[in-house]
């Protein structure tokens, strides 16, 4: 299920800089959440494994139940949405795995993500929005009043608007040193600029759903592209400081302004 993966110098230098202990491997199948037994098969290849759980208590009623069994303590990697590359904490040592959906994706691209899940690990960000909202996320799931399956796309695109602005820096620091990965990660903020500066009009018309629209942004911000209102709020110090509790201040903001 699991095979070592082989990163590039520049790629072998982030992670030497930001996760020196982290593995990196090629899964054999893809997947959204891993299954518990696969999941175990890490077992094999990392020193030990050490399963996360969150209190059901932060839980809203009607969540997805796939998000109640992985806050379980059930052995299990991944959610929807997270991508062709993810990380865990729950091993010893970390992993990176890849998805073989990442297949005839060009190269520097690759190597970016690599280099994202690395800094992402060397942050030590949360594993999941669950563990970044925790008790807050029934608050946020209230003034959303959307649907499960809403509260699960804008808390996961929340989260992610705020891991981006943890590490952007860096990414904007590769310039000089490492190149490749830079123009990798500018350009992939360049794909995505002008379909973010249209998001206001698209929801508007109803050619997007706002929670569609709050992933793209979120997605966005760690490119450092300007975002229009009202994402742009996300896009500040006052955010990456006070996280949870700012999210949901500016959801039931954005969500009352929608209701007028």
């Amino acid at each position: 299920m699991f095979e070592p993966r082989a990163i590039s110098s520049d790629v072998e230098a982030i992670r030497a800089e930001h996760a020196p202990d982290a593995k990196v491997f090629d899964c054999e199948r893809d997947f959204e959440t891993l299954p518990p037994a696969q999941a175990e098969e890490l077992g094999l290849v990392v020193d030990s494994l050490e399963p996360a759980s969150y209190q059901a208590a932060w839980l809203p009623s009607d969540v997805p139940s796939l998000l109640v069994k992985y806050a379980s303590s059930t052995f299990t990697i991944g959610m929807p949405g997270d991508g062709s590359v993810v990380w865990t904490r729950q091993t010893g040592p970390p992993v990176v795995l890849v998805k073989p959906r990442i297949t005839g994706s060009p190269d520097s691209f690759v190597d970016f993500l690599l280099a994202e899940a690395f800094v992402e690990l060397g942050c030590t960000v949360p594993e999941h929005f669950i563990g970044f909202f925790e008790a807050e996320l029934r608050e946020l799931d209230r003034v959303i009043d959307m649907g499960p399956n809403n509260t699960y796309q804008i808390a996961a695109a929340a989260f992610d608007g705020w891991i981006g602005l943890q590490t952007r820096d860096v990414f904007g620091s590769w310039q000089t040193e490492y190149p490749e990965l830079f123009e990798a990660w500018k350009d992939a903020g360049a794909r995505l600029e002008g379909r973010v500066s249209s998001l206001p009009r698209e929801v508007a018309r109803g050619d997007t759903d706002f929670a569609d629209a709050t992933e793209l942004a979120c997605a966005a911000i760690k490119h450092a592209i300007e975002l229009p209102a009202p994402f742009a709020a996300l896009d500040t110090d006052a955010y990456r400081e006070h996280g949870p509790e700012y999210a949901i201040k500016w959801a039931e903001k954005t969500f009352e302004s929608l209701a007028e």
